[in-house]
C-alpha cells in the first residue's frame, strides 16, 4: 500500500493543475519558486536525513515503494517538493483573490508575542531535539523576515499559514495516525492534535516562511532589475 507515495501525489496534483488559472497565472511565478523549493528543500533534507539517523522519526516501510534517496524513503523526498509547491500556491491565491492584507496589522504584534515564547520554550526544552531545533529556527526566522520585509510579506504569509493547517491536519494527520511516520517521545513534549506531534505545526511554518521569504526575495529582486532600466 503506497499511500505515502499516494499522498504526495494528491497534495500537488490540484496546485499543478490549477498553476494556469487566469487570474493567479501562477506557472509565471516558477521562475522564483523553484529556486526557494530547490534550497528549502536542500536545507530540510539535510535535517530530516540526520534526524532519522539519529532515531527522532522514521518511516513504516509497510506504505512505502521500497525507493530510498540519501536515506529517505523516495516519499519522503517528494514531501519537500509537493508540500511547498502546495504552500505557496495557496499563498498565491489568497494574494490573488484578497486584494486587502487582512492580517497586517497584527503580523508584527503576533511575531513579537510568537518569538519570545518560542525561544522560551526552545530553552526550557533543550533536550528534546525536535522541540529545541524547530522553535529556535522558526523563532530566528521570524526576526530575519520581519527584520528584510518588515509586515509587507508577513500579514499575507500568516493567512496562508492558518488555511494551509486545514489540508496539513488531513495529510500529516493519516501520515502520523497510521503512521507511516513515526515520532520519538523522547525528543518532542509529547504533546499531539490526535496523532500529530505539536511541533509539527511549527515546522510547516518553518518551512513555509523560509520558502515564501526567498520566493518574495527573489521577486523583489528581479522587480527592482525591471525597474533600474528606466531610470536610465
Amino acid at each position: 500500500m503506497y499511500i505515502y507515495l499516494y499522498l504526495n501525489i494528491f497534495t500537488i496534483l490540484f496546485p499543478l493543475l490549477l498553476s494556469f488559472d487566469k487570474k493567479v497565472t501562477f506557472y509565471k511565478s516558477w521562475p522564483y519558486l523553484f529556486p526557494a523549493m530547490a534550497l528549502n528543500g536542500a536545507l530540510f533534507i539535510i535535517w530530516d536525513v540526520l534526524f532519522t539517523r539519529a532515531g527522532i522519526w522514521g518511516f513504516n516501510e509497510e506504505y512505502l515503494v521500497g525507493v530510498k534517496l540519501f536515506g529517505l524513503p523516495l516519499e519522503e523526498v517528494l514531501f519537500f517538493v509537493t508540500v511547498p509547491y502546495a504552500c505557496v500556491f495557496i499563498y498565491s491565491v489568497l494574494n490573488a483573490y484578497i486584494a486587502k492584507d487582512l492580517l497586517q496589522s497584527v503580523a508584527r504584534p503576533v511575531t513579537y508575542g510568537l518569538v519570545p515564547v518560542l525561544a522560551v520554550l526552545a530553552v526550557f526544552n533543550i533536550y528534546n531535539l525536535y522541540t529545541s531545533i524547530t522553535f529556535s529556527l522558526l523563532a530566528v526566522l521570524l526576526v530575519i523576515h520581519l527584520r528584510l520585509f518588515g509586515t509587507k510579506v508577513l500579514g499575507r504569509f500568516y493567512l496562508a499559514y492558518l488555511v494551509h493547517l486545514v489540508p496539513f491536519l488531513l495529510v500529516n494527520g493519516v501520515l502520523t495516525y497510521l503512521p507511516i511516520v513515526w515520532y520519538n517521545n523522547d525528543y518532542n513534549l509529547g504533546l499531539r492534535i490526535v496523532s500529530i506531534p505539536v511541533e509539527d505545526t511549527m515546522y510547516s511554518m518553518l518551512m513555509l516562511l523560509l520558502t515564501i521569504s526567498i520566493f518574495e526575495g527573489l521577486r523583489q529582486r528581479q522587480a527592482v532589475k525591471h525597474f533600474e532600466p528606466h531610470l536610465v
